[in-house]
């Protein structure tokens, strides 16, 4: 019987990476999803890593809060929320003030813009917050402040978010993934020395696929989490060990 019958699920950043690859999950589960992205439509996805068939496709850009505001999948109540969408940028960007406050405005101010928007479609189903968050919200990236500071946020955010909604019936938690094969960590893994010299790093010995991250996603959307709110669960094949 699948686990999510019934059950309406959203996912920002859900037409690629780790966040497709947990919308597909729900979707195998019976839940009824709808992702984000900031393409025009479904259709300019195809031949990219994110498979749309079977979810209901919104455009959004998470990091701009009028857009989050008039944002209307048309739910009332909402079993689960996904925050997948987030954004980096290289090359030392980040160290320029301007691109620090975007990326942070997509990682982090979006992020709180979108569980007060659903508050009370979660609420009424006594559902659940899920952010992906990195094991970057742990510890510093030395190329990326913006990127850390953005993390390590949501990480703060989940715990105190867990105190205030969990009146409400809301669960808050955060996964934090190492590092898995997407668009946004090409720059490593599409380089064959730095992806093997990444790997060696990794006690299982490979980086993470998306679906890695999916399963613990949908754990800790289910009723077998039912009493865990305000945790993180560090998913790097033992990277931080």
């Amino acid at each position: 019987m699948a686990a999510f019958n019934g059950k309406t699920v959203l996912v920002t950043g859900g037409s690629t990476g780790i966040g497709n690859a947990a919308a597909r999950a729900f979707l195998a589960q019976g839940a009824r999803v709808i992702v984000t992205g900031t393409r025009a439509g479904a259709a300019y996805y195809a031949g990219t890593d994110g498979d749309l068939s079977g979810l209901e496709y919104h455009r959004l850009d998470q990091g701009d809060l009028a857009a989050v505001a008039a944002f209307d999948p048309g739910v009332d109540r909402l079993d689960a929320l996904i925050i997948a969408g987030a954004k980096v940028a290289y090359k030392r960007a980040e160290f320029i003030p301007e691109t620090f406050a975007d990326v942070l405005a997509t990682n982090l101010t979006g992020p709180m813009g979108l569980a007060m928007k659903f508050r009370a479609a979660l609420a009424a189903a006594r559902g659940s917050i899920i952010f992906v968050g990195s094991v970057a919200s742990f510890r510093g990236t030395i190329g990326q402040p913006a990127y850390s500071a953005s993390k390590g946020g949501l990480l703060t955010l989940t715990r105190t978010l867990a105190q205030a909604l969990g009146g409400e019936g809301i669960r808050v938690n955060l996964v934090a993934p190492g590092l898995v094969r997407s668009k946004m960590t090409a720059i490593t893994w599409e380089h064959p020395e730095r992806l093997a010299a990444t790997e060696r790093q990794v006690p299982l010995g490979r980086i993470g696929e998306p679906d890695d991250i999916a399963g613990p996603i949908l754990f800790l959307a289910s009723d077998a989490a039912r009493y865990i709110t305000g945790t993180s669960l560090v998913i790097d094949g033992g990277l931080s060990a």
